[in-house]
């Protein structure tokens, strides 16, 4: 067999001359193919020019494969049979609920999210999921994450299915141990007399830590963290006030709890290309179901679905 040029990328015209060999015509490998006859007569004269060898023996019954031929033809139906097999295993892999899922969130909402992984694992244990807390805005055109849950105002990009999940609810929290050691501020003036916890960025990405530190002075704020975790474990021990989500306020006391409370609309995203695939439907269902509290005003979840 003839070598391949470098950079052969000419596979359309091999699986036609493949089909040509097998199916004995032009009229029927093109009918096989869906394409025109006159199709299929210019791919096996493109490959024949490029291989510089006769790979038919055209007669008025058809086309019959030469030595050459044969070679060829014996590779490419062992490589259209693999094709055949992966596409396969690819759309059972869509059919099925296992495999790897990336969840991207943001921090703080690991108490919601990880009672929602276990229920559909416990389903479906051949799913290994990872969640990933970070800032940052992953690209699930890009396949860095299979799902999203992401707050504020709602996500644009028009090949992204978009649904409204509920709410992130901040407040400003202290623990027992602060106020009896400081007190606690009653009034927004008395803010600047006390320690806070708050995050790294300058100017603050968080409307929250901005409003923060519109009101106090930077030398009052004690702890710096971009961590969840680590600012909670701040405030719960005494450290200093700061916001952390309404529902890791178990055995805190609520401060200012009039003015220094807000609340963020949370998206799931999923993006078009795998939103209706089995492992990813799986998730969106179990977290739209276990969203139904996160609700402030419980809206139909149905009928939030963008995209």
């Amino acid at each position: 067999m003839s070598t391949l040029p470098d950079g052969f990328d000419t596979w359309d015209e091999i699986r036609t001359a493949y089909h040509v060999a097998r199916l004995g015509t032009v009229s029927a490998a093109a009918g096989h193919l869906g394409v025109h006859h006159a199709t299929v007569i210019r791919h096996v004269d493109a490959l024949e020019s490029r291989l510089g060898v006769r790979l038919f023996q055209r007669h008025a019954r058809g086309y019959t494969p030469t030595e050459a031929g044969q070679d060829l033809l014996s590779v490419a139906a062992v490589t259209d049979e693999q094709f055949s097999e992966l596409a396969h295993r690819l759309r059972g892999r869509g059919e099925a609920v296992e495999g790897d899922l990336v969840i991207t969130t943001i921090g703080g909402l690991a108490p919601r999210l990880v009672p929602v992984v276990a229920e559909v694992q416990a389903a479906h244990p051949g799913l290994r999921v990872r969640v990933v807390a970070d800032a940052r805005v992953f690209r699930l055109e890009y396949g860095e994450a299979h799902v999203a849950i992401r707050a504020g105002t709602a996500p644009q990009d028009p090949d992204n299915v978009v649904i409204r999940l509920g709410e992130a609810r901040m407040a400003l929290l202290a623990a027992p141990a602060y106020a009896t050691a400081h007190g606690l501020p009653g009034t927004l003036a008395e803010m600047a007399a006390h320690r806070f916890v708050s995050g790294l960025s300058s100017p603050p990405r968080t409307p929250f830590h901005r409003w923060l530190e519109e009101r106090v002075p930077p030398t009052q704020v004690v702890f710096r963290t971009d961590e969840p975790e680590s600012a909670a474990t701040a405030v719960a021990a005494g450290i200093g006030i700061g916001f952390l989500p309404e529902e890791a306020g178990a055995g805190l006391l609520p401060v200012l709890a009039h003015e220094a409370h807000f609340a963020s609309p949370l998206w799931l995203v999923t993006h078009e290309a795998l939103h209706r695939t089995a492992k990813v439907q799986a998730m969106v269902q179990a977290l739209r179901a276990a969203a139904r509290p996160w609700h402030a005003d419980t809206p139909p979840p149905d009928s939030e679905e963008i995209g």
